[in-house]
């Protein structure tokens, strides 16, 4: 199979890029798949695609732009020139740019290629029925709530023209299938993207670090965790360091600057900026403790995913999507009030100062994570796409199971 993969790819700092990363680092290990045609958006810096693991080729096509009016068209052409035998759409709403029009005709894509008869897979990591549009930082205004909701409507309906829509969290599927009638709707778990060999759940010598790992400015709002540890550290005499690992969000720039300035009075408070991709493994193995400072979710978590390959103990709120997963895969936190600044700070010291608890909850995060690897997530995806050539050849309807069984589940 030659397959199209339409992404952000890094040093791309466009939403789902290692997410992009690893769907391509593991789909090229299958042998089901003889060439992976990279379709991504344009970067200053060459895209990294030095792989250690052998596996078949990848070309790169970059032509689209985050923004971009003319996404449509060429996300489109480039497709129809390299003739792939199936396309995997990697999408949220806001993929293609946060302004309206670019945003929602990037969404128009998997429509084109079925109307092309080219066998698509949609991977859609929010719906809007599941999306708090203000406080994910796109209106406060109720009518512009309204009318963003029906065009959320009418663009999930677009999206839904593909062969299969495959959605990471169970109650995903139920809201598709009630509202929309789909009958295409796929549960494929988000995976993780590592799985390194299992930690000995030792930290390093120095300050205990409490990292946050994301976008921030809308729904992730640091504030609150540097507040919760200047709490423990007013009542402690624990050495603890705060890192801030990540960028702004693309609704929010300038956001950690203004953080940056506000906080500068705090000692032993850290910004990574951009991590790259051989740099994750560093930043979450010498943390303690790892912090979802969220107000609302807006689908799965590759944070989480990632937080559990390395073993990492993590705080987070108990909110919509977010609780759904950490329940439905297994992981375990410690959970928090959002509004409640000594919630959380309660929540983080309760696990820096108890090593028996932290390795605990490292310990069933690791395992949760292991459960899920990303190369049988992949494998699910390829087996989808061979029950759609099989139902073109047969003319049968194409039947979704819930999900496909996964292979080394009880590992």
């Amino acid at each position: 199979m030659k397959l199209a993969i339409v992404t952000a790819f890094p040093p791309s700092k466009v939403t789902l890029t290692e997410y992009g990363y690893h769907l391509v680092k593991h789909f090229r290990q299958h042998s089901d798949i003889s060439e992976i045609v990279l379709i991504t958006d344009r970067t200053v810096g060459p895209k990294d695609l030095d792989f250690e693991e052998d596996g078949c080729a990848v070309s790169v096509k970059e032509c689209w732009e985050f923004n971009s009016y003319k996404n449509l068209f060429k996300i489109s052409q480039a497709i129809f020139e390299t003739k792939p035998d199936a396309v995997l759409f990697n999408l949220q709403f806001l993929k293609f740019g946060d302004k309206k029009i670019p945003a929602a005709l990037g969404l128009l894509l998997p429509f084109v290629c079925k109307l092309k008869g080219i066998p698509t897979i949609s991977l859609l990591h929010n719906i809007l029925e599941q999306v708090d549009l203000e406080n994910a930082g796109i209106t406060q205004n109720k009518v512009l709530q309204k009318a963003y909701n029906f065009i959320g409507s009418t663009l999930t309906r677009m999206v839904l023209k593909s062969d299969v829509l495959a959605v990471t969290i169970s109650k995903y599927v139920d809201i598709l299938e009630k509202k929309y009638k789909a009958r295409n709707v796929a549960l494929v778990p988000h995976g993780s993207f590592e799985n390194p060999p299992e930690p000995d759940y030792n930290l390093p010598q120095g300050p205990k670090q409490v990292m946050a790992f994301g976008k921030f400015g809308t729904y992730k709002k640091v504030e609150i965790m540097i507040e919760a540890v200047e709490k423990i550290r007013s009542r402690t005499d624990m050495d603890i360091e705060i890192v801030i690992a990540g960028t702004d969000s693309p609704n929010t720039p300038g956001y950690l600057e203004a953080v940056k300035s506000k906080y500068s009075h705090v000692p032993q408070l850290r910004f990574t900026g951009y991590v790259a991709e051989e740099d994750v493994p560093v930043i979450f193995g010498e943390s303690a403790v790892v912090v979802f400072p969220y107000t609302s979710t807006t689908g799965s978590s590759g944070v989480l995913h990632q937080a559990g390959s390395y073993g990492k103990a993590v705080v987070l709120p108990d909110l919509g999507d977010l609780g759904v997963l950490v329940r439905e895969e297994g992981y375990k936190g410690a959970f928090f009030d959002p509004e409640s600044c000594a919630s959380l700070s309660e929540a983080i010291e309760n696990i820096l100062q108890d090593d028996t608890y932290r390795r605990h909850l490292g310990k069933t995060n690791y395992q949760a994570a292991c459960s899920l690897p990303m190369s049988e997530i992949t494998r699910m995806y390829i087996e989808y796409f061979k029950a759609i050539q099989r139902q073109r050849q047969s003319g049968f309807e194409l039947e979704i199971k819930q999900p496909l069984e996964i292979k080394n589940k009880d590992i």
